[in-house]
């Protein structure tokens, strides 16, 4: 059976969004646009760079936009011009207005990174992980003016392991919300497709992620200080001062350990690892770590450059 070709607009802007434009682009579906944030500069020489949905964009030849504001005469115009028939959503970063919503002839359906209604907002795969789920995934959902709200039309769920990083579910779920939009865009140009309202009473939030949230309190459990290092990947990283000097924590793990001292102290450093107390009985492992101008590094490499002694005290500032 030949699927009908969609005219798709494509609102992404951040690496999430890119499994799901690649997906549509080597669809029979026809990305007529791709709408993205304004470049902006990154790294230490503040160059600007574009978004990679741009750049993927005009790989293959697909135009860009990338409006500061979307209620301009002259965008929404331009939109309406390209007779779409359907807007797909991914980790765009801002809210669509009515009068944008309104002009593919199908709506707008999104890609969320979470089971909704469970963590509606910005940061919803960091909160999983910090929050210690097991499992997350993606729904497609419509696109309404309230944050995150619309009806769900599927859904795909997705196993957290003990040790993934924020890095490491983005991956995954981009992939597997690429599988799932792809699905769902086929089935929208058949006919129409069913849509599930959400249980708003249901809903959670998952706000932003903020700097505030990096340095360690060792006086946390130890599983909820492994999760925060997990979760505040790849920014704004989670951070404990060591002898005077930050440091970044990469990786740990939750482990058992003699207990000789409170909560931030150091147990043993030797080896591949630096074991410190938590506010629990049992302890952090950190496995890897980045000192404050320098390159990450493993434990066993930060030793060999510098001692460690049992009962040094990690700080938070």
């Amino acid at each position: 059976m030949v699927i009908p070709s969609l005219r798709i607009l494509y609102f992404g802007t951040p690496g999430f969004a890119v499994p799901t434009l690649r997906a549509l682009i080597g669809s029979s579906h026809a990305v007529v646009t791709v709408v993205s944030q304004p470049d902006r500069p990154k790294g230490r020489g503040h160059q600007v760079v574009a978004t990679p949905t741009k750049q993927v964009a005009l790989a293959h030849e697909i135009p860009v936009l990338q409006p500061v504001r979307l209620r301009e005469a002259a965008f929404l115009d331009r939109i309406a011009a390209l007779g779409a028939d359907l807007g797909v959503v991914a980790a765009y970063g801002r809210i669509l207005p009515d009068v944008l919503l309104e002009i593919p002839r199908l709506g707008m359906i999104n890609v969320h990174a979470s089971l909704l209604p469970k963590y509606r907002g910005a940061a919803p795969i960091h909160r999983a992980v910090i929050n210690g789920d097991a499992e997350t995934g993606v729904t497609i959902m419509r696109v309404v003016q309230e944050l995150d709200a619309g009806p769900m039309l599927a859904r795909v769920i997705r196993p957290i392991a003990s040790d993934a990083t924020s890095v490491d579910v983005e991956h995954e779920l981009a992939h597997a919300g690429a599988e799932l939009l792809l699905h769902v865009v086929d089935r929208m140009a058949e006919g129409p497709v069913s849509e599930t309202p959400q249980d708003d009473s249901q809903a959670t939030f998952a706000p932003k992620l903020s700097k505030d949230e990096s340095a360690i309190d060792w006086t946390l459990p130890a599983s909820r200080i492994h999760n925060l290092v997990r979760g505040l990947q790849p920014w704004p990283m989670a951070s404990t001062v060591l002898e005077g000097g930050r440091c970044l924590l990469h990786r740990t793990e939750v482990v058992r350990h003699r207990r000789d001292g409170g909560p931030g102290v150091v147990l043993a450093a030797e080896g591949d690892a630096i074991v410190v107390a938590a506010g629990d009985d049992a302890a952090v492992r950190v496995l890897r770590l980045q000192p404050e101008g320098k390159r990450p590094m493993t434990a066993r490499e930060f030793l060999n450059g510098r001692k460690i002694l049992p009962g040094t005290v990690l700080r938070s500032t």
